[in-house]
């Protein structure tokens, strides 16, 4: 039981922590908790699977495919929502990404309708070790999250984009003067970042089940290992989403199953209260 613990906790945070690293990015470059990161986690989830089952692609080309159909959907929502909006407080944007979550949710819903669905994908027995059981899906999911941390950490502290990037979020108007492109690095930013939660709905199709909520029953877990790491440093989104995976499993030992999201509530509420900043980061949302 303990070691299918913690394989559960290790499952549950390589689910969400790319989401929110991506999620940290975006603030740090946009200066707002963008909530429509629900929306945008069922649109790569249905791409993926509108690319496998319907168009016949295997899952890896329908995962690529998802990616980039997601980051074109978050850049075009950053042109066309966010950016003509940019002078609005951070709590005006905030809540115009929920409601672009909730417009997202409903075009899904329209074509596909709200069924249940999955990827075509063959059907394996879990492996059993010590007791613990673990699908083929889930070691990849494990393996995707890990070397995606990687190359993220990679790109943001070897590369001169990554330096950019976190140039742009410690002080846009000091790195335009250094000539660093602040639009550019922002529109790179965004289209990463959706390419990242483009790929969380293919782990949440593969994990969970594909369905236009899937995105929206993950935003509070990965804005509360947002919240834990501190929101607005990638490397505390990591950390805090291990936290958060261990926590929501301890949880199942006393409680009902149904009862796991409140874990997300109660950290975010404990952590905005004792130390809004998180464990690592500084950024405050601006009023």
């Amino acid at each position: 039981m303990n070691l299918q613990i913690f394989v559960n906790a290790l499952v549950n945070a390589a689910l969400i922590a790319p989401p929110a690293m991506a999620f940290s990015l975006l603030f740090g470059v946009l200066k707002f908790p963008n909530f429509a990161i629900g929306g945008y986690i069922t649109v790569g989830a249905f791409a993926a699977y509108t690319f496998n089952v319907p168009l016949g692609l295997p899952l890896p080309l329908a995962t690529l495919g998802a990616m980039l159909f997601t980051g074109f959907v978050v850049w075009l929502a950053h042109v066309w929502v966010f950016k003509p909006m940019q002078d609005q407080s951070a709590v005006t944007l905030l809540v115009v990404s929920i409601a672009l979550t909730l417009i997202l949710e409903s075009v899904v819903r329209l074509f596909f309708s709200a069924d249940v669905r999955g990827f075509d994908i063959p059907l394996e027995r879990p492996w059993k070790f010590w007791g613990a059981r673990i699908t083929r899906e889930q070691v990849e999911i494990i393996a995707c999250a890990v070397v995606l941390a990687t190359g993220l950490h990679v790109l943001l502290r070897h590369t001169r984009t990554g330096r950019a990037m976190r140039a742009v979020a410690d002080n846009p108007m000091l790195a335009a003067i250094r000539g660093v492109d602040a639009a550019k690095i922002t529109a790179l930013t965004t289209v990463l970042c959706g390419a990242i939660f483009g790929l969380t709905g293919v782990f949440a199709g593969l994990d969970l089940v594909i369905e236009p909520l899937v995105g929206w029953n993950l935003t509070i877990p990965i804005f509360a290992a947002a919240i834990l790491g501190g929101i607005g440093s990638p490397y505390g989104a990591i950390l805090g989403a291990l936290l958060l995976g261990l926590a929501e499993e301890l949880t199942i030992l006393v409680l009902p199953s149904t009862y796991k999201i409140a874990v997300g509530f109660v950290i975010i509420a404990i952590f905005l209260l004792l130390r809004p900043q998180g464990l690592f980061g500084t950024a405050e949302i601006k009023k």
